[in-house]
């Protein structure tokens, strides 16, 4: 498991995902209520090393880090996870500069010096594009290099800490998402293997039901093919008779933004009871 940035929203998915995981402050071993998972967590720029030596069956790091490390054809790519420690967007690294810099694109960096974590990356984007730099490794705080040195490749959901050190983005040399990855070897052992793609499908899960919500109500049955000729559902409505033979309990699972749309509708249209509720997980 990834600490660090990461960490929080790891443990918080995969309790929405049916796992309790508990981690002492001073332990880098979290405790997962399920026998048969042993963790550790280490940094992300590490697991898919980790992975690739067999240190660890499996793991969850960013695709940054695992380009980073020239590790894709090396690992197993269970499963994309669009989460991250702010949002559920996709991670940039992005080439910016200062405001008042003349550079407005990477051409422009030529000759010029630039910090950052992902060195290797940054040096193939522009060794391919044949355009010389320097690049040095940034042990943090890199927003305050790009005025100590000529720029910098740095990570961003937002774009808001940049924004606030008066810096402009130029170019986006890579997108990122966490990923679930595992070594080959473990990939191939039946038993690891399903264990694997049981935790993705539950992982997958909670992240599909973070945007949609659960949608009870009662309709007339004399209501019923018009309510359900504009409610959204998957297969179908799920449509149970009540006691009162004129009545109809319907459920649906939808989109949390659908919802407020549709409920004056629902309402206009006979719809009594109407209740809404969050899902831990949704399974296609």
């Amino acid at each position: 498991m990834p600490s660090g940035s990461l960490q929080s929203a790891t443990v918080e998915l995969f309790g929405k995902a049916g796992y309790r995981v508990s981690i002492d402050s001073r332990s880098v071993f979290p405790r997962f209520d399920d026998p048969n998972i042993s963790a550790v967590l280490f940094r992300a720029q590490e697991i898919s090393r980790y992975v690739v030596d067999g240190i660890i069956d499996c793991g969850l790091t960013g695709h940054d880090w695992v380009v980073e490390n020239g590790n894709e054809a090396d690992i197993v790519e269970i499963c994309e996870l669009e989460y991250s420690r702010a949002s559920n967007n996709p991670i940039r690294w992005v080439l910016a500069v200062p405001e008042e810099s003349p550079v407005q694109k990477p051409e422009d960096m030529a000759g010029k010096i630039i910090a950052t974590e992902l060195v290797k990356t940054t040096q193939r984007y522009f060794e391919s594009r044949n355009i010389p730099v320097t690049v040095e490794f940034s042990w943090g705080t890199t927003e305050i290099k790009a005025r100590l040195l000529d720029g910098i490749v740095d990570c961003t959901e937002t774009g808001s800490s940049l924004k606030a050190n008066n810096l402009r983005i130029v170019e986006t040399l890579l997108k990122s998402t966490t990923r679930f990855i595992a070594s080959k070897a473990a990939w191939s052992d039946p038993i690891k293997r399903e264990k694997m793609e049981n935790i993705a499908m539950l992982l997958k899960g909670a992240i599909d039901a973070r945007s949609k919500v659960g949608l009870k109500m009662n309709v007339p049955e004399a209501k019923l093919a018009e309510v359900v000729s504009f409610l959204p559902s998957e297969k179908s409505p799920t449509v149970s008779r009540l006691a009162d033979q004129a009545w109809v309990a319907v459920e649906v699972i939808l989109e949390e933004k659908q919802e407020r749309e549709l409920i004056p509708r629902l309402k206009r249209a006979g719809a009594t009871g109407i209740i809404t509720y969050p899902l831990n997980k949704v399974i296609p």
